[in-house]
């Protein structure tokens, strides 16, 4: 499970939620789905501490921690 936070637009309406949901792509569909004919964006950078709701996994001594917002884009 993942946590991120979206913005939901309509017309100069602009709120954010936060979702929880199986993936990023899920979440975006959960949020359409609730607010259909708006505008769904997700809010960038992704905070690689709540990103992850089931807590660390374990890496190995050599790995690194890399921050999300180093490897998306906006678009």
């Amino acid at each position: 499970m993942i946590k991120i936070s979206l913005e939901v637009r309509e017309g100069a309406v602009l709120s954010r939620v936060a979702v929880q949901a199986e993936s990023i792509c899920r979440a975006v569909s959960i949020v359409k789905g609730r607010y259909p004919g708006r505008e769904v964006r997700i809010v960038f950078p992704i905070d690689a501490e709540a990103f992850s709701i089931e807590g660390p996994k374990k890496r190995r001594p050599d790995e690194t921690r890399q921050p999300l917002h180093g490897y998306f884009t906006k678009v």
